[in-house]
């Protein structure tokens, strides 16, 4: 009891916030990687780690020599075979609140942009016309912008429409829209190389969730063979999507002061859930 206590008096605020900012980012790393392909690698490096820890309190040198080996010269596969997953969580530490600001600025066209693209959402999807627009927030997309045709317009529910009927010059690719402009259409997006995606899916909702992926952007992909609704979003694809559920979503995203923080798909997943239950 007597070493408890003298170990509580050492302790001092200095102690205290260094375990708390190891906390947090412990805390952030396990959020970042949490369903995604890292997570079972991160799982297969901390069994590695026991191992070590068991092969040296049994003085198991050679096993733990190769364990030592393979961690020291892994980490240089890891950082290659996880450049995406690398390169997302340093996105993600450098975001700002731009979009925010840039949405309160121009808040008095947030209800007509949401309700021209609910307007011609629902109009491609009747006329099952296939389409692919993404929501650009934190994380900017001037690169994938610059790989299509510049635009630069507010949006308008007439102009989504002609760019994606079928053989016009803008149709193949994607329109991308920031706050109440459309920055550019005809735009190419990675693909994801998920294994788990449904091979339904073709290369437009791959595309929708492989920019997803890499981005903290919000992806609506109309199907040209169904005419369904889906949204995109940190890799996970929500499907069969109706045009009121969809309207709630975009009004939601475009609310002045809106943090969303990719919870979109997850919130709906819990309705899905509760909707579930209710029915049992």
């Amino acid at each position: 009891m007597d070493k408890i206590m003298n170990l509580i008096y050492l302790i001092n605020i200095r102690d205290v916030i260094d375990i708390l900012i190891v906390t947090c980012l412990i805390y952030f790393l396990l959020k970042l990687i949490t369903n995604t392909r890292a997570e079972q690698v991160f799982k297969g490096i901390l069994l590695v780690l026991i191992f070590i820890k068991i092969s040296q309190f049994l003085q198991l040198y050679t096993v733990n020599w190769v364990f030592s080996r393979f961690i020291s010269d892994g980490i240089i596969a890891i950082i290659v075979l996880f450049q995406p997953e690398i390169r997302r969580a340093l996105q993600y530490l450098g975001v700002t609140s731009s979009i925010r600001n840039n949405l309160n600025q121009n808040k008095e066209y947030v209800p007509e942009t949401v309700t021209e693209i609910i307007t011609a959402v629902s109009s491609l999807s009747r006329q099952k016309i296939g389409a692919l627009i993404i929501i650009e927030r934190n994380v900017g997309l001037n690169e994938i912008v610059e790989t299509g045709t510049r635009i630069d317009g507010l949006v308008s529910s007439g102009l989504l429409i002609n760019i994606f009927i079928p053989n016009t010059p803008l149709h193949d690719g994607a329109v991308i829209i920031k706050g109440p402009k459309i920055k550019a259409a005809a735009c190419f997006l990675p693909l994801s190389d998920d294994h788990k995606i449904s091979r339904e899916l073709g290369t437009r909702h791959r595309a929708g969730i492989g920019i997803s992926e890499k981005s903290d952007c919000l992806s609506i992909i109309v199907s040209e063979e169904t005419g369904s609704i889906s949204i995109a979003e940190d890799g996970n694809i929500s499907r069969y999507l109706d045009i009121d559920t969809l309207k709630s979503i975009l009004l939601e995203e475009y609310k002045p002061n809106n943090e969303n923080n990719n919870i979109i798909i997850s919130r709906l997943r819990g309705q899905n859930r509760e909707d579930e239950d209710n029915k049992k």
